[in-house]
């Protein structure tokens, strides 16, 4: 699951359209790599300037909005190359060009790959990338029971 946190001050990404707009071509990175496109989370999170300080100087009194975003990379690792993360932050890039880059705002994001033994929807393990079961939930948009999909005792499963 990809999942973007995106730290905005008060008058940017307020309206559903802007949000709904940068949320859409987030997505596409990873359809674009064969992901599902509910695994892709979106948080906007207004923060007042007052409380965003960056080199130990606030926010409050600068000439342009400041953007921050942490995303969270769980679904698939990269491959620790150079050019395989340039690749990936281009799509990045591309994907935030026509709402922040080319609105002048200040952006700065990092991006972190997280263990995905630890992640599940609704109680299932995600199938491996473009395993059948993984095609399954790209087709449907939506977690499908699979052979293995649990561990859980909760769930009954081992």
């Amino acid at each position: 699951m990809p999942l973007w946190q995106i730290y905005h001050p008060p008058g940017v990404f307020e309206d559903a359209d802007s949000k709904a707009a940068l949320a859409a071509d987030i997505t596409k990175i990873y359809t674009s790599v064969g992901l599902p496109a509910f695994y892709v989370v979106v948080h906007f999170n207004t923060m007042q300037p007052t409380n965003v300080y960056v080199g130990g100087e606030s926010k409050a009194s600068a000439s342009k909005p400041f953007i921050r975003i942490v995303i969270k990379h769980i679904a698939i690792r990269l491959d620790n190359d150079t050019e395989t993360y340039r690749k990936t932050a281009g799509m990045i890039d591309a994907a935030l060009k026509p709402h922040v880059y080319d609105k002048d705002m200040m952006c700065e994001y990092h991006v972190e790959e997280t263990e995905r033994r630890l992640w599940k929807f609704d109680g299932m393990i995600p199938p491996e990338h473009m395993s059948e079961a993984h095609m399954v939930w790209v087709k449907e948009n939506k977690p499908v029971e699979y052979e293995g999909a649990y561990w859980s005792p909760e769930k009954g499963h081992y």
